[in-house]
């Protein structure tokens, strides 16, 4: 985007461009969301930041009124770089938080110095800088979207103690963060914005998206592919039950009443780990992703132009879990998409643990669980059970790990028997969350000669895919 185009989104408080930059506001300090409902400054007055951690870099506050930390988020082809975008990945992971940055580098592939560079040239601002904005606007959202107590809130969001968490809010927001709970409880008393409704133990977030977004669609992909007792996708709500670091719980998901946004409602037993559950339902619903971009590129194609129109603001669903996701693949391979359902539930029931409650109550089994399984009687050929055992036992000993790049992913997945291209590719598809990534060897794809034009539709061969598939049920 050149200089116009910045200040005509700006003007317009386009949603298309909300999270796309941010707005930086001399005169008042501040730095909003193009869609800020605050009178428009003057342009003299005006600069413009790629990402909320380059205005932060600049010395400027979040606002209060738009509140930046609420907006979509960075899109992951922001950066031409594939480094950057897996970094990102990482980071809203924990790992720069937990690791440090000597390991985030290393797990890259990349040295310090360099992957600082790239941050910059993509970004606006260095990877630690990314992370302190990250994890100030997930303190923020819990602030203002639950009632954690204040040292829940500062656990959660990753600071190490309540003191730095009360520092980073005072150099932030020029103020404590008890005093800005006050004030949302104070707004919501006179008819403003307040803390979500949820039932007790669940905590409800509203997660934002760029218009449009085909919710029908995807919930669609999703319900027919729902695993019995561990996924159900019915009148517009998916929900699910999901586990992290070891803690179990569930989450359930529904289009917003108004605006452009979902309601994501979680339970978990370790309300630390909300944040980070937020980060993967943002993924598991494609909700960064830039549509216009996509739509834009994609429809220079007369194959996929008719199909971009028809499905507006289609995406690519993601996963809450990349082991469950590459198990269900294998459970497909030569089966139909209603087969594979039914294998995965009775893998599901077998080997997962039953949480109490009404369903989806099934957690789908750890890779510990399959190493070592007797898979007779599930309905699955041997050859498909030495592969599942193979799959589970190479992530239970490291050798496969799902937090590496695509493509080294894939190659380590075409390693084990019983596991093609395709498989790979569509793991890397949903449960890395890669744009690019397209099973050339499918089907429906070959059928609508996709292979021989696919180049051209790079990087975004993943939604190219998901209008194909679509567009063939």
């Amino acid at each position: 985007m050149d200089l116009e185009s910045f200040q005509r989104a700006r003007l317009a408080r386009d949603a298309r461009f909300d999270g796309r930059f941010f707005i930086g506001v001399t005169s008042t300090g501040i730095y909003c969301r193009p869609v800020c409902p605050a009178p428009s400054p003057k342009e003299r007055n005006v600069r413009y930041y790629p990402t909320a951690a380059a205005a932060a870099e600049a010395g400027l506050r979040p606002c209060l009124r738009c509140r930046p930390e609420a907006s979509p988020g960075t899109p992951a082809w922001l950066g031409t770089s594939a480094t950057v975008a897996r970094a990102l990945r990482l980071i809203g992971d924990g790992v720069l938080q937990s690791d440090g940055l000597p390991e985030l580098a290393s797990r890259l592939g990349v040295g310090e110095r360099h992957l600082r560079r790239l941050f910059v040239e993509h970004l606006g601002a260095s990877p630690v800088a990314v992370e302190g904005t990250r994890r100030l606007h997930a303190a923020k959202r819990l602030l203002d979207e639950t009632d954690l107590p204040l040292t829940r809130v500062a656990l959660a969001a990753g600071y190490g103690s309540v003191r730095r968490f009360n520092d980073a809010f005072r150099g932030a927001y020029g103020r404590p963060p008890g005093e800005l709970r006050a004030r949302r409880r104070v707004s919501g008393a006179r008819g403003g914005k307040a803390r979500l409704p949820g039932a007790p133990g669940e905590y409800t977030f509203r997660l934002a998206y760029r218009p449009p977004y085909d919710a029908a669609g995807l919930l669609a992909f999703l319900a027919g592919r729902a695993v019995p007792g561990v996924e159900r996708a019915t009148g517009g709500t998916y929900a699910r039950t999901i586990r992290l670091d070891g803690h179990a719980g569930a989450l359930s998901v529904t289009p917003a009443p108004s605006g452009d946004a979902l309601l994501a409602r979680i339970r978990l037993s370790e309300p630390s780990l909300l944040a980070r559950a937020v980060e993967r339902v943002r993924r598991l619903f494609d909700l960064d992703a830039e549509p216009a971009a996509i739509a834009g590129h994609l429809s220079a194609d007369p194959l996929l132009a008719p199909l971009v129109s028809r499905y507006p603001g289609a995406r690519v669903p993601g996963c809450w879990d990349p082991f469950e996701l590459a198990v269900r693949a294998v459970l497909g391979q030569q089966v139909s998409v209603k087969g594979a359902r039914t294998l995965a539930g009775r893998l599901a029931a077998r080997f997962g643990e039953r949480l109490p409650g009404d369903e989806p109550n099934l957690l789908f089994p750890l890779p510990e669980a399959l190493a070592d399984a007797a898979l007779e009687g599930l309905g699955l050929t041997g050859a498909r059970q030495r592969t599942l055992r193979a799959l589970a036992g190479a992530v239970t000993r490291g050798a496969l790990s799902f937090q590496a790049p695509a493509d080294e992913l894939a190659a380590r997945l075409v390693e084990i028997p019983g596991i093609g291209a395709w498989t790979a590719e569509y793991v890397a598809m949903r449960g890395l969350s890669e744009p690019d990534a397209f099973p050339s060897t499918d089907l429906v794809l070959k059928r609508a000669a996709a292979g021989a034009r696919s180049d051209a539709w790079r990087p975004w061969r993943a939604y190219a895919a998901m209008l194909l598939w679509r567009s063939a049920s």
